[in-house]
Parts: C-alpha cells; sequence; structure tokens
C-alpha cells in the first residue's frame, strides 16, 4: 500500500477533499514526523488480516496531521482555515474506519497519538513528534503497555526524557514482537 491507496479512497469518498486532490499524489518530505508509520502499524498481530485497512486509516490520519501541521501531499489548498476543517476531516474518517474494524483499544491509542502530536508540534519538538508517531503505530498495530503508558505520561507532562522513553519502549516493543 502507498499514498496512491489514500489518494484513491479520498477520491472515492468525494466533497471538498476530492476537489483538492493534487493530480498527482508524492511522497512528501521523508523527513516528516509520521512517514513510516502507517505500513508499521499495518504490520503488527492486531492487523493481521487487515493489514491494508490499517494501513489506510492510519494515512488518513497520518494526511490530516500534514494538512495541519506540515504539507501535504496529495490536498493542495492555500486556504489555511480550510487545511485545518480538512485535517480534522481526515482524522474523523480514519478513526471512523478503525471503529469500524472494531478496535476500541487502538480508537483510544490515536486519539492519544493525535493529541500528543498537538503538543509536540505546538513546542516544535520535532524528535518528540516523530517518537509520538512511531510508538503510537506500534502501539495501534501491536496494542500498548504500561511501560508506553508511563512515556505518554511523561510527553504529557513536557518532561525533557519523554522523547527518549518514547523511543526505548517503541524499539523495545520492536524487538520482542517481530
Amino acid at each position: 500500500m502507498s499514498i496512491d491507496s489514500l489518494y484513491a479512497a479520498l477520491a472515492a469518498h468525494g466533497g471538498t477533499l476530492a476537489t483538492l486532490l493534487v493530480s498527482e499524489s508524492s511522497n512528501g518530505d521523508a523527513e516528516q514526523p509520521g512517514i513510516g508509520a502507517p505500513a508499521l502499524a499495518a504490520r503488527g498481530p492486531r492487523a493481521a488480516g487487515r493489514e491494508s485497512e490499517y494501513e489506510l486509516l492510519l494515512e488518513m490520519i497520518l494526511e490530516g496531521s500534514l494538512l495541519h501541521y506540515g504539507r501535504s501531499r496529495v490536498i493542495a489548498t492555500e486556504d489555511r482555515d480550510l487545511e485545518l476543517l480538512l485535517g480534522d476531516q481526515l482524522y474523523a474518517l480514519g478513526l471512523s474506519l478503525l471503529a469500524e474494524l472494531g478496535d476500541v483499544e487502538a480508537v483510544s491509542e490515536l486519539a492519544d497519538l493525535i493529541s500528543l502530536l498537538s503538543e509536540a508540534q505546538l513546542s516544535e519538538d520535532r524528535p518528540l513528534a516523530r517518537a509520538i508517531w512511531e510508538a503510537g503505530a506500534v502501539a495501534v498495530g501491536w496494542g500498548g503497555s504500561a511501560e508506553y503508558e508511563a512515556a505518554k505520561a511523561l510527553a504529557r507532562g513536557g518532561d525533557a526524557g519523554a522523547t527518549a522513553a518514547l523511543v526505548e519502549c517503541c524499539g523495545r516493543a520492536l524487538d520482542q514482537l517481530l
């Protein structure tokens, strides 16, 4: 799966999102926090048999984030207010797809990811934003852990050790699960 699947899903969805799709999707800035997270989540056991759905819904969340804090890969508009509204719409679409899959725990993890990401982006902490995306993708695809909950609490509290804690719990989880 690629962002081409996101492009196709948004075209099929219709509405304002479809009318503002760029003629060709691009991978955008590979350094942007979140790039790679959808594929990471789709590799987890919770996504087994539904990998493409998990990857698509994470692509929607990522694109919503890019509309809020970065540069969209598939939507083109000069209207900043519209970008924010479309970002919110993509968050809602991704979360609703996950809810349709019946994975309530992962919906909660995505809500945490969106909230924590907002705080990191507002403080312009790209390393923290990247760690939030990677650890959040692991939690969506594999499930959370007590260590991850503690790392999220550090991030919510603005603790300087939050980035390292998120990276560590993400790496440890992947080492154990892969």
